[in-house]
């Protein structure tokens, strides 16, 4: 009984810090496509696809059927390889996210410098707790 408790909280805290990033990226993302589009299109619109995945990813960690388990692994895994590929496809070619001389970061780019490296931390957490509290 203590595991499973444990496990609740720990998953709670994972949910609850997935719900701030889902947050604080649809807040930013939303304002750059809708205030900046045009400076920036590709990392703006590579912002929002990250909320999305967060939000998507939330909603699926927080219940608890096999099925949003499944989604739940799809989204966390989709964030993950999002974070890798973007992260280090800002650091071989910056030009793409440079945009009037001016680097734009993105929840992504540089492996999620501009959050702290929340973003390429959270799926590697999201991923174990999964595998650890898996249903039987």
């Amino acid at each position: 009984m203590a595991n499973s408790k444990r496990s609740l909280g720990i998953g709670r805290l994972l949910i609850a810090a997935y719900a701030v990033l889902a947050l604080a990226s649809t807040g930013r993302a939303g304002y750059e496509l809708a205030a900046k589009f045009n400076e920036a299109p590709l990392p703006y619109a590579l912002s929002m696809f990250s909320a999305l995945v967060y939000i998507v990813a939330t909603i699926a960690l927080a219940r608890s059927t096999y099925g949003w388990r499944k989604v739940a692994y799809v989204a966390v895994s989709l964030e993950l390889t999002g974070v890798i590929l973007i992260g280090a496809a800002s650091l071989i070619w910056p030009e793409i996210f440079t945009y009037n001389g001016k680097l734009v970061k993105t929840v992504w780019s540089f492996f999620g410098i501009a959050y702290g490296f929340v973003p390429v931390v959270l799926p590697i957490l999201g991923l174990i707790w999964l595998g650890k509290s898996k249903q039987k």
